[in-house]
Order: C-alpha cells, then structure tokens, then sequence
C-alpha cells in the first residue's frame, strides 16, 4: 500500500471520528433538560414503607430468643434462611411484615413468638434503585430515597473522576413506559455551584457520565 493511500485512509478516519464527536454534542445539547429540584418543604413526607430488595442485611432480633436472633443477607433469590426456618421469602416485604412471618413461622416451636427485623444494609429493590455509570468516582447503584436531587447522587458516588465530562451527562428514566433522556450539568453542578442544575432523581433513574473529549 502507497504511502499516499495511507494517508489518505488516515485522514477518513480522523474525520469520521471528528463527525462522531459533533453528532454526540449535538445530541446530548438537543436533549431536554428536567426543572430544577426544588426545596424540600417541612410538611413534605419521607417515604416510610421501605420494601427489602436483594443483598440487603438483616439483623432479626427473638425476644428471649437469642439462639433464633441472627443477622443475615437476603439472598438472590430474594429469600432468607435463619434458625428453624428455611427459604423464607423476604424481597418486597417491608421489615414489619417479614417480622410478622417469621413470629408466624416460629409459632410452630415456640410460644407467642416477638420479633423484630433492623435494617443493617440497604440496596433496595432494582426496580427502586438509581444506577451511576461511567466516569464516577464509585459508579453503582444506590437505593433510591424520597427527595432524592442530583446533588445526592453525585455526593454518594464520590464526584466525578478527572476525565469526565459532566456537563455531557445523560439521565435515562421511563416515563409513561417509553424510555427518555435528559441532558445533566454536573459540571456547572459541582465546580460552579450552580443550583438550577441540581435536578429531583426518581426511582429507576440511570444516570451515565461520559468521558471528556482531549
């Protein structure tokens, strides 16, 4: 091959990935950005019912029982195993009503059973969880919480890494069961303080973090 073809091949490459680099700017710009997250009143309500999601720890504490109180990880399959009781379902349940199953269960051996279930670690259900991808310092999935913004996010998952570009940002969310996305400003975010691109997180939210173009 001629040195002159190889340059030439050279050169359609460069400018395929310079038409690459353009299309993804002007995509991310041409997407709609969400309002920004309002303050959180004093008579906005917590969301109290939370629902056990795979992976999450358990401490199940038997009232004058301390051979059945144990501390436990639900399983993948969304079920939990503790003294005398095998296979238990636990995902979806929130920790009084998983309580109230294992008194049922232990009823059968002891009498007028009392327990209760303390929440060590929260992942939560996956359909309840906010995932961070790409250029993150930690990148994973968080377990969703009420009046959760961007700022939260951004503060779990330890910022950005130095080759992000923040301000390229996409947060993949579904909405009325067809898949969108919106353009995020985690630079103007985080290095600005610039609070009107501080947006409200929901539940299922996806949020990808790009790496800047040198």
């Amino acid at each position: 091959m001629s040195k002159k073809a190889t340059g030439t091949g050279l050169r359609t490459l460069f400018l395929a990935a310079l038409g690459g680099i353009a299309i993804g700017a002007t995509g991310c710009s041409s997407l709609d950005e969400l309002p920004p997250a309002k303050p959180v009143s004093e008579t906005e309500q917590l969301e109290t019912e939370y629902r056990i999601g795979s992976d999450d720890s358990l401490q199940i504490f038997v009232w004058r029982n301390p051979d059945l109180s144990n501390s436990v990880s639900v399983r993948p399959d969304g079920k939990i195993t503790i003294p005398l009781i095998e296979d238990l379902p636990a995902t979806g349940k929130t920790p009084t009503e998983l309580a109230r199953d294992i008194e049922k269960q232990l009823s059968v051996y002891i009498q007028d059973p009392i327990v209760t279930v303390i929440m060590r670690g929260f992942v939560g259900l996956p359909k309840d969880r906010v995932r961070v991808v790409g250029e993150a310092a930690q990148p994973q999935a968080l377990p969703f919480r009420s009046t959760m913004t961007l700022l939260d996010i951004m503060i779990s998952v330890g910022g950005l890494t130095d080759f992000a570009d923040g301000n390229r940002a996409v947060l993949t969310r579904v909405v009325d069961g067809d898949q969108k996305q919106y353009r995020l400003r985690i630079d103007d975010l985080l290095r600005d303080g610039d609070l009107t691109a501080n947006v409200r997180i929901l539940p299922g939210d996806t949020i990808t973090i790009p790496e800047a173009w040198f």
